[in-house]
């Protein structure tokens, strides 16, 4: 398991602690002057003193926060060796992931050392791969350490991609594990992805699909196939990657043979376009808009679940936090590949209304859509909804790791 230094997670903590005093004192500041400056109607009278005045109250505060920012820094800094180092445990991974899926676009900005790096794992233990593709030698070496990391390597490659704000060793729940499972009962070798998912939906396949490529070239024994499994951000991403690897000509496309996607917001989630619709609602108001900046604490891979954005083209181009339509263009699913969809739904019984896992909407995870370009078209015999299931349920409900298991045993 890779160590870390416990200084460079309290260096992050303090960064994002000086950050956030100075936001509120941004918002604090806005608040007071919009207030004490009178009323629009008469011309706004007062804004010129009382933005003078504003000034002498709050430019001391920020400044004396980064004073004290720059100070925590420093002494981190020199009290690293002091404080040592060490694996992260499960609870600081778990709080670090969620951290990242709401603010991990920042983090990566600004260096934060609590930012995610893109890693393939097993067994708890960042996997080896070699990135010099050009070094034959090199991808020789790689492979050899791959194998030593992995001695029971086989030709069946299981690839599991973690949902927003979580982390690899997630797909442990309460017990159960479907790549552990599906190793036992179908003789997979699961692997399972990290990645900061407060970055953009694009940005995580694109760096998914070179790092799939790295995996391939290096797998130490001959590789028949590639299976990947996406629990909700997840499916995003990999269907993202696919695209990136049939675009580029990627070698591990060639192998990919099922894609299963368990409770994916293909066409969104309504919570993110609830907090759109918080963003807009709150800046109808002079003395309400300081405020929407608190509602815009979301990074770009939760903004990319307002409508599914899976593809550079679907964000690039427009102001994250305004009011616009699903202006996506059509992406089937990959060509040539068995792809599966199972839904949750909080619904005990497959009642005329169903209702989606708590997060995700039963027709988003299927892949349907009013529009039928954006309809996927996931096979009817490759769809399957769980009855009284939550969105986390699916990762360890004993009926939907059976129908996964009867889908990958053919």
């Amino acid at each position: 398991m890779t160590s870390r230094k416990h200084s460079d997670d309290l260096r992050g903590a303090a960064k994002l602690a000086v950050v956030a005093t100075k936001g509120v004192t941004d918002v604090v500041e806005d608040m007071h002057r919009t207030i004490a400056s009178g009323p629009r109607i008469l011309g706004r009278p007062l804004a010129a003193p009382v933005r003078a005045i504003l000034g002498l109250i709050y430019a001391p505060i920020r400044g004396i926060t980064e004073l004290v920012g720059g100070g925590i820094d420093l002494a981190l800094a020199e009290l690293g060796p002091l404080l040592g180092e060490g694996a992260p445990g499960a609870e600081r991974d778990s709080v670090v992931a969620a951290l990242n899926g709401v603010l991990g676009d920042y983090l990566e900005e600004t260096g934060n050392p609590l930012a995610m790096r893109m890693e393939l794992r097993a067994e708890g233990k960042v996997l080896p791969i070699e990135i010099d593709t050009d070094n034959l030698s090199k991808r020789f070496e790689g492979a050899k350490d791959l194998l030593a990391a992995l001695p029971n390597a086989n030709g069946k490659l299981l690839v599991l991609l973690h949902g927003s704000s979580m982390n690899d060793r997630q797909w442990n729940r309460l017990g159960h594990d479907h790549g552990d499972a599906l190793s036992r009962d179908l003789g997979f070798t699961p692997v399972y992805l990290r990645y900061n998912s407060g970055l953009h939906i694009s940005t995580n396949g694109r760096a998914f699909a070179r790092l799939m490529e790295e995996l391939v070239k290096a797998w130490p024994v001959p590789l028949d196939e590639v299976t990947l499994l996406g629990h909700s951000m997840g499916g995003l991403v990999a269907r993202s990657a696919c695209h990136i690897a049939e675009e580029d000509g990627l070698a591990w496309r060639s192998k990919l043979r099922r894609l299963v996607c368990l409770g994916s917001p293909h066409h969104g989630s309504p919570l993110e376009r609830g907090g759109n619709w918080i963003d807009v609602l709150l800046d109808i108001s002079a003395y309400s808009a300081p405020l929407a900046r608190l509602g815009q604490i979301r990074s770009a891979g939760v903004t990319d679940l307002r409508f599914g954005n899976v593809r550079d083209e679907d964000w690039q181009g427009s102001e994250r936090f305004a009011m616009r339509p699903d202006a996506r263009r059509d992406l089937p699913l990959p060509e040539g590949v068995a792809c599966y969809a199972i839904a949750g739904t909080t619904t005990n019984a497959m009642a005329e209304k169903l209702l989606g896992d708590g997060l995700v909407p039963v027709d988003s995870a299927l892949g349907r859509h009013g529009r039928a370009g954006l309809t996927l078209g996931f096979p009817e015999e490759n769809q399957w909804i769980a009855t009284g299931t939550g969105h986390l349920d699916l990762l360890n409900r004993p009926e939907v790791y059976e129908k996964l298991r009867a889908w990958l045993a053919t």
